[in-house]
């Protein structure tokens, strides 16, 4: 593993890290462009998993009297199917496309509230619209390592506090991605290398959130409501430019 590799593979750690730390979500989104430079991409998806995983230890604990169980239920349900779906055909998605897609959802539901001086006040509750918000999000999370961010996106919505948003979505992505790494673990697809990334990659990731974490509790429901809308529309802009640039026919 050269210095460059290294070099990589730190810099996606501390960027996932701390987008994890601040919002619940985003390692992946943010750590994949570097680690997709240092590794193959088999490598860096289960990578962004273990890592969120690492990440979302830390920041459970900063929400750990806000976790409604009843409320994790509602989405991991459906969760499980897409989860289960994602796994049965793996290897028959278009993974291309299926990020394509959730990177123009991200980017439309951004950019549409980030230039609106009100911001979204839902209270009213739709079982249907939840339900499919975590079916959506088990399968991209079993295809991707990506389950955060339509979660993300459907809690945005809502006038709650940063607490109970962010109660929501780190219970729920370390439950989806855990299933996933039993997955992966079971498909027997990790292999030694994986774990020697990790131990390069883990003090650094430690670093991000933890940084994150300390940002987190600095700002008010409002500002962390707008936060979260600017990092879904840099999410979808990240994840659209990654997937242009590594599907562009070169000459």
């Amino acid at each position: 593993m050269g210095a460059d590799v290294i070099m990589l593979i730190i810099a996606g750690a501390f960027a996932g890290g701390f987008a994890n730390g601040l919002a619940g979500f985003g390692t992946g989104l943010f750590a994949l462009g570097w680690w997709l430079a240092a590794m193959p991409p088999l490598d860096a998806v289960i990578t962004v998993v273990i890592m969120s995983l690492v990440g979302g230890v830390q920041g459970l604990y900063a929400v750990r009297n806000a976790i409604d169980f009843g409320e994790q239920l509602r989405f991991l349900a459906p969760a499980s199917i897409g989860i289960m779906l994602g796994y049965l055909f793996l290897d028959a998605v278009n993974v291309t496309m299926l990020k394509l897609l959730v990177a123009s959802l991200l980017i439309l539901f951004g950019g549409f509230f980030t230039f609106r001086k009100t911001l979204p006040k839902l209270t009213k509750r739709y079982l249907a619209a939840d339900v499919f918000v975590g079916f959506v999000s088990g399968l991209f999370g079993m295809v991707a390592g990506m389950s955060g961010a339509i979660l993300t996106m459907g809690c945005s919505l809502y006038d709650w506090s940063k607490a109970r948003r962010r109660a929501l979505v780190q219970p729920f992505n370390m439950i989806v991605l855990g299933a996933v790494l039993a997955l992966m673990i079971w498909r027997g697809v990790i292999e030694s290398r994986i774990w020697l990334i990790v131990a390069v990659a883990f003090p650094f990731s430690v670093l991000g959130t933890q940084t994150g974490i300390f940002v987190f509790r600095r700002l008010n429901d409002r500002q962390f409501q707008r936060l979260l809308i600017w990092l879904i529309l840099a999410s979808g802009l990240v994840l659209l430019a990654r997937e242009l640039i590594a599907n562009m026919p070169f000459v």
